[in-house]
């Protein structure tokens, strides 16, 4: 079965997320100061003050969805709709207290990019077909 090219790009960005994650965490295990547990906020959504090993942790399970999706495992595109929908969870506060501008464009052109991903993996046909193991038509 052919992986669709969209699967294999949100495979990939999920893949760099766990190398930055594993990158912080072994830079603070190497010289705890030298880098801010707050670096990996963005994609550890509360959990990066658990310290080096959650990140860690964390890195190691986004890899586990990059590989999932890359060898078109349908729990791995239920767990990469689960991680959309708690990005998006985690953006709602931010834009809602975010000043008019450039700041509320930011975050939700996040939560719009996010909405489409999680669509995409949700809704296409195709990428439907190669999660199911059928010919694309």
């Amino acid at each position: 079965m052919q992986r669709p090219a969209g699967v294999t790009a949100i495979a990939a960005l999920f893949f760099l997320v766990a190398v930055y994650l594993w990158t912080i965490a072994a830079i603070r295990l190497v010289s705890p100061d030298a880098i801010s547990l707050r670096s990996g906020a963005p994609f550890m959504y509360g959990l990066e003050l658990a310290g080096p090993y959650m990140a860690l942790l964390i890195g190691t399970l986004y890899l586990a969805i990059a590989w999932g999706l890359l060898r078109l495992h349908n729990w791995a595109r239920w767990a990469a709709m689960l991680v959309i929908v708690i990005a998006v969870a985690a953006l709602v506060p931010r834009i809602s207290t975010a000043e008019l501008g450039i700041p509320v464009f930011w975050y939700g052109l996040q939560i719009a990019l996010r909405v489409a991903v999680a669509w995409y993996l949700a809704q296409a046909p195709a990428v439907i077909d190669a999660f199911a193991g059928k010919t694309p038509s």
